[in-house]
Formats: C-alpha cells, structure tokens, sequence
C-alpha cells in the first residue's frame, strides 16, 4: 500500500496547490475513515496545517468524544471540540423521536434497531426516499446531522482560507452510503478511490491506534445502528462482491462462487445509488 500512500499525499499537496488552500479541515469522528485521512493530511501538509472537527451530538455513541481525542493526539494537530446538539435541537430534530435523555443507551439501540429491522427494505428505502410517512420522517432526522455538521466545517474552514477534506470512501460511493449535501459536499476526497477493506489496509500501514482500526464504523448518527448492520452484510463480503459485479460489468467475467441473493442483493443496492445520483443530476439540470 506504500505507492498509494505516496500518491494520495501528491495529490493532496498539488490540489490544495493548486487551488490556493492554506491547510485543511477533517472532521474527526473516532472512526477509521477520518482516523486515516487525517494521517494522510499530516503526512502532506504537516501537522500545523490541519485543523480537526469534533462534531458529536446527542444520539452520538458514548465513545465518541474520546476516540476522536484519541485520534486528534495520535495525529499531533489541533483540533475543536464543537457540539452540533444545540443547532440539531434548535431546528426541532429532536422531537421528531421519544425524549432520549432519561432512557438508558441500550433501550435506545434497541429501539432504533426495531425501527429499521420493521422496515421492508430499509436500506434501499433510504436510497430511494421511499417507504412512506414514516421513513421520510427518520430520513430527515438522520440527514440533518450530517447537514450541520458539514456546514460547521465550511464555517471553520472558510475562516481559515481551508480546505474541507471528505472521507468517504470508494465502497460508499458505489452503495450510496453518504448524505447529499452532507458528507458528500467537500473541496477533496483522498481515499474515495479506496474500498473500505483497503482503508483498513493502509490504517494498518499508517499505524492508525489499534483500537480504532478494531471498532464497528458506525455513521453516529442513530443508537445502536452500524455501518454493517444498515448495509445488511460485513464490508469483507460487500467489498468482495462489489469488485466481482464491477469486473463482470467491464469485462465480461462472471461472477462466481458467490449466492444469487447476495449478488442480487448487492447490485439491487448500486442500482438505487446510481438512480439516486442521476436523479439529483436531472433534477439540478431542470432547473437551469
């Protein structure tokens, strides 16, 4: 993984360059993603030239705030602690869930948990905008998170003449796994060209701290709700199966040793991310 840690700091160097960017701003969730492209803007631009975002909310995990320190010292930079709770609230977010401030952490998984396992299809729902009232309401309560978040990081960034640095990876790309106009609205992505196996990969090459690289990725944004558990397979199997469907679609190779329904599966989710993103597109033609 060395040459892609070589290039990946190039093109950070150069584009930032480029464009006339002082330094840069990540926002630091306690999770790998972050975790390595914050390595990798420290490796670019030196430790003095990065700022990071600690943006947890209300229904983030309990861990949060500490992994994300963890991270911020492993990487030597400066970092802010910045709370998006009182703009989350002051929008009415909140009240669209039972009060959470008096029910215990597990109740609160479980009940987000039931929620999403009581939804026909809840992922692909997501992807759609679909699966009436009721998800529509949860899709705008979980959205708006990643929203604000985003806007406090251009509010730092711009101050500062940053750039805003994404981590979204290549394996989200494919599935749809990132928010419009939340953490898809960034100046540079560095590892959206990598899976997120291989993010696992280059964490352990960069010495990312071993207790981040072992955690489940989590958006943060829901109790209880992982990466994996939303996406409804482990990122091995998702990640496998993405490149088999990719490599059919360019050349022809079948796909092999895999199960109709995983295959399925997986292809029914690139479909509705790609509608997704077309749609948009269309959408922002119509109306020029």
């Amino acid at each position: 993984m060395s040459s892609y840690i070589d290039r990946i700091i190039d093109f950070i160097r150069s584009s930032l360059d480029k464009y006339g960017y002082g330094g840069a701003v990540v926002g630091i969730s306690g999770g790998i993603d972050s975790a390595v492209v914050g390595k990798l803007l420290t490796e670019a631009l030196g430790p003095d030239r990065v700022l990071g975002l600690l943006l947890p909310e209300r229904d983030s995990s309990k861990s949060t705030i500490a992994d994300s320190r963890l991270v911020g010292d492993f990487l030597k930079i400066n970092y802010k602690l910045k709370p998006i709770t009182p703009l989350i609230r002051k929008l009415g977010v909140y009240r669209m869930k039972p009060p959470a401030r008096l029910v215990p952490r597990r109740m609160q998984e479980r009940y987000a948990e039931k929620i999403w396992n009581n939804t026909d299809k809840p992922y692909l729902n997501d992807l759609k905008t679909a699966g009436g009232e009721d998800n529509r309401q949860n899709l705008a309560y979980y959205r708006t998170k990643h929203r604000f978040r985003m806007v406090r990081m251009y509010f730092e960034a711009e101050k500062r003449g940053y750039a805003v640095a994404g981590t979204t990876n290549l394996t989200e790309l494919l599935t749809g796994f990132y928010i419009k106009w939340g953490d898809d609205s960034t100046d540079i992505e560095p590892i959206m060209h990598l899976y997120k196996t291989q993010v696992f990969e280059l964490a352990q090459e960069l010495g990312i701290p071993r207790k981040i690289v072992g955690k489940q990725p989590s958006p943060d944004v829901a109790p209880g709700i992982t990466d994996e558990f939303a996406l409804g397979m482990s990122y091995d199997k998702l990640d496998r199966l993405l490149m088999k469907i990719r490599a059919e679609d360019e050349s022809g190779i079948p796909v092999l040793g895999e199960s109709d329904a995983d295959i399925n599966r997986v292809r029914e989710i690139i479909e509705a991310a790609e509608y997704r993103n077309v749609r948009n597109l269309n959408l922002l033609k119509d109306k020029k």
